[in-house]
């Protein structure tokens, strides 16, 4: 794979490849046919995760310990032959053992007895239909339909339902059916089309005539509700378990927008011409955002993207004029920069402008196009990350359609989050016909993802925020302040798959690759071969006798004596061949990695005896690798040395990287969170925030309070926050403190500004982001950093939240000056401080939170 799998992505494929890995064994063995469904919501990189999947099935794959399926081959359904050409490209995009000649579109000309195995064929609904050349003199339907003419095209041998026939009766081939089902209506909306879709698919599945039904069918959707609609018309097919992405983790991954800023009137009025200006207006400062920061970190720009969204039977002559208004508020604009995806696909006339087409899946690569007139939801798969504005002159009555049009509008134009800067990871929605009543519905359906109705498959977002305004750095925070903030560890969680040994091996791609250790893959394997040197000394018995085991086969002889009618059992020793040690060789190379066995093969033969052939060095070296991969025990030791060699090298270049472009910290930033245990990550300055200045409390608004001194402020000085009733204290608190000279709003959501720390609860580690951090001068001058986190102990996850601060603050001694959780107990607030150790030696030791501030080692706050 040419991309690094998110957490969330690696366990996906691993549970989609058991699937198909049972399947394919009932199939196989038994003629049982078999589906499911991956459930994954739109922006999850559901192509990504099917690219990994395909190169599992045709190469193998080694960390999810599976062979390659010889006879693979996958015909790849939609109803959208331009959403098809969008995949296939995706899947190029993301595949680095996939060729393009192994992505086949399916033509009308397409003429093959059987599908190839290792390749992805893909085929639309279309080309399946009565007057398809491709089904043209296939045999009558078994659905009562009137039989075509056995005539086939000229030069034409095989049907594509005879291709599909041939390879399912071949022993040798397995045939998977993706069907993608992930976009709304699958290109079709009307009842006869709707009809006339599902006949096919029907028929794709069940078999029809004399094609057998289709062995696999994985399903890729939005909802399983729309997989499993589509799968009621299948017969006599066994399930298995679906496979369902969180959209939670989703978010956490960086690859969605984390806010979605909705622009509406403070007053009734007609507004459209006003937002107009103002969405033109924040498409230019998108503009000189993006090339300020690709000029910074040396990279392309993002050429941002703004869609007039229209109603279904728009005057054309308002939308002149609304494109007049574009024109004149960003004179640089040009008519050239524009088109439309109306359905007619035909130039359109608005006004005094001729405004040509544009398909949908174009739009993304298109950069010349600046602003797009679109209808509704645009087009099933339409997907442009770049598209950051949106104004839309749709009534309130129309927030289903301006929902899902967001929905194809919050995917990171670089797959990752920019560093402190909330604007270049937001999109814009600006709705004259809005008001703060109907708004609410829209916030709601974009904050919650998807709704009940199949044909909805908007993907949640953390924040929706109202008419918010924009904090930057403070100016009255000292440098040294600063210098303290970006001093103080975050914590990754621990990654399930995390495996040392690819970890580090990577670590030395990358640090290679920036020039920081040249030559440092050598450096890193010759590392590891002395670790597997010493681990063969270490663990001699054990692996002498796992070496037997390999060289050595044992079995059993049946002797029947028929005149007696007794059974005796014979047992024989046998010496392996090759064959046998080869394939012990290949599963202990899926243990230690491919690439670390194949180098320490050739070292244990470069140093056998010289009485030894080439040929029978390399062979007793692969015995030798078999053998380690049968001690557990060996694995485990390497992994350390592993793990302890590439948490050494990201120390020494911490600093180095930090002078890197933000796209090459981010790699080294996953890299040092690809570890089983939570590492400690840099946390990022913050730059630019997005926060609201009003509460909405159903159909009311209030004005936030604003409070002085936070790191980050809007240009009067002050930082407007939303605090309850226990924040409230605090703030009233730490605020009056004579020596505060700042603090810190921490952010609830996953970003690299955000201060976390990991703990344990139930069978999972999670994240910590404790509300707020106060900087204070000593009477030396220097600046010290307090943590306070009020929280009620009368939650679940109280107490394993004071574990994990404790851990952290036994981790980072003398850090901080306070760790303070702060709880209300009988109208009084308690603190424990957590940088005191018989307070986390009470916590360990402790059975609830509660009793804990009801001790003596808690104090009055």
């Amino acid at each position: 794979m040419k991309f690094t799998l998110k957490d969330y992505q690696d366990d996906a494929v691993a549970d989609v490849l058991a699937n198909l890995g049972k399947a394919r064994k009932r199939w196989h063995e038994d003629g049982d046919t078999h589906s499911f469904a991956l459930s994954a919501t739109t922006g999850a990189g559901k192509t990504v995760m099917a690219a990994a999947v395909f190169e599992a099935l045709f190469g193998g794959d080694d960390d999810h310990d599976v062979d390659p399926d010889d006879g693979a081959a996958v015909l790849w359904f939609s109803d959208d032959p331009s959403l098809n050409e969008q995949t296939r490209y995706r899947l190029l995009e993301a595949a680095d053992r996939i060729d393009w000649s192994d992505l086949v579109v399916v033509q009308n000309t397409f003429n093959q007895e059987e599908f190839s195995p290792g390749k992805v064929y893909f085929l639309n609904t279309q080309k399946l239909g009565k007057n398809s050349l491709l089904t043209r003199g296939h045999e009558a339907e078994d659905d009562g339909q009137e039989a075509l003419p056995e005539i086939r095209p000229d030069g034409r041998t095989f049907t594509i339902w005879d291709t599909i026939r041939n390879t399912i009766e071949n022993p040798d081939r397995t045939l998977y059916l993706v069907l993608d089902e992930a976009h709304r209506g699958m290109g079709s909306t009307g009842k006869k089309a709707k009809q006339a879709r599902s006949t096919i698919v029907k028929r794709l599945i069940n078999g029809t005539g004399t094609v057998p039904p289709m062995p696999i069918v994985w399903g890729i959707s939005a909802t399983i509700e729309r997989f499993n609609a589509a799968m009621s018309v299948a017969e006599g097919r066994g399930t298995l378990p679906d496979v369902t992405v969180d959209a939670g983790q989703v978010q956490e991954s960086g690859l969605l927008k984390d806010t979605v800023v909705l622009d509406i009137p403070d007053e009734a009025g007609q507004f459209d011409t006003v937002l107009l200006r103002r969405g033109t207006a924040k498409l230019r400062e998108a503009t000189e955002d993006w090339n300020a920061y690709a000029e910074a970190q040396g990279i392309e720009p993002i050429v941002p993207l703004l869609v007039l969204q229209v109603p279904n039977k728009p005057d054309h002559d308002d939308i002149g004029q609304a494109l007049s208004v574009a024109l004149e508020e960003w004179p640089e604009l040009t008519p050239d920069a524009i088109a439309h995806v109306f359905g007619d696909h035909t130039a359109q006339t608005f006004g005094p402008f001729s405004i040509p087409h544009v398909a949908p899946e174009r739009v993304q690569e298109s950069s010349w196009l600046r602003v797009l007139i679109a209808k509704d939801a645009i087009s099933t798969g339409w997907d442009c990350p770049r598209a950051e504005v949106m104004v839309s002159f749709r009534p309130a009555k129309d927030r289903t359609h301006i929902t899902q049009l967001l929905g194809r509008m919050v995917r990171t134009p670089l797959a990752r989050r920019i560093p402190g800067n909330e604007g270049l990871n937001a999109v814009d929605c600006l709705l004259p016909f809005f008001d703060t009543k109907t708004v609410t519905t829209v916030a709601d359906a974009l904050m919650h993802g998807a709704s009940a109705d199949a044909d909805d498959d908007t993907p949640p977002v953390r924040r929706v925020l109202v008419n918010p305004i924009e904090v930057t750095p403070n100016p009255a925070v000292p440098d040294a302040l600063w210098d303290v903030f970006l001093s103080l560890p975050s914590q990754s969680l621990p990654k399930r798959a995390a495996k040392p040994v690819k970890r580090l091996t990577a670590l030395a791609h990358e640090l290679a690759a920036d020039g920081l250790r040249p030559d440092a893959g050598k450096l890193a394997h010759a590392e590891l071969h002395k670790a597997l040197d010493a681990a063969r000394a270490r663990y001699r018995d054990e692996i002498a006798v796992a070496r037997q085991s390999v060289l050595e086969v044992e079995g059993k002889t049946l002797r029947a004596d028929l005149e007696n009618k007794t059974k005796t059992f014979d047992e024989f020793v046998a010496d392996a061949d090759h064959i046998v040690i080869e394939d012990a060789y290949r599963r202990a190379a899926r243990l230690i990695s491919a690439d670390l066995a194949r180098t320490y093969a050739d070292h244990l033969a470069d140093n056998a005896t010289e009485a030894d052939s080439d040929e029978d060095a390399l062979l007793d070296a692969h015995a030798d690798i078999a053998a380690l991969g049968l001690v557990p025990d060996v694995k485990e030791y390497v992994d350390e040395e592993a793990d302890e060699l590439a948490t050494k090298w990201l120390d020494e270049h911490r600093i180095d990287i930090k002078a890197l472009s933000d796209e090459r910290q981010d790699v080294y930033r996953q890299l040092r969170e690809l570890s089983t245990e939570p590492q400690d990550v840099d946390l990022a300055r913050p730059n630019e925030w997005l926060v609201p200045t009003k509460a909405r409390h159903g159909d009311d608004e209030t004005e936030l309070p604003t409070y002085e001194h936070h790191l980050l402020a809007a240009d009067d000085g002050t930082f407007p926050d939303d605090p309850n009733d226990w924040e409230q204290t605090v703030l009233a608190t730490e605020l009056a403190r004579d020596n505060l000279v700042g603090w810190y709003r921490n952010p609830s959501r996953s970003s690299q500004d955000s201060l976390g720390i990991a703990y344990e609860h139930g069978d999972r580690v999670r994240t910590l982001r404790p509300d707020f951090l106060f900087f204070n001068q000593d009477g030396d001058g220097s600046i010290s950093v307090s943590i306070v986190d009020p929280h009620g102990p009368h939650l679940g996850d109280a107490l394993p939240k004071l574990h994990g601060l404790a851990s952290y603050a036994a981790d980072h001694p003398g850090l901080y000056r306070r760790i303070d959780a702060i709880a209300k107990v009988d109208d009084e607030f308690r603190v424990l401080d957590l940088t005191e150790k018989p307070v986390r030696d009470a916590i360990a030791a402790a059975a609830d939170a509660p009793s804990l501030y009801q001790s003596e080692h808690a104090a009055p706050y």
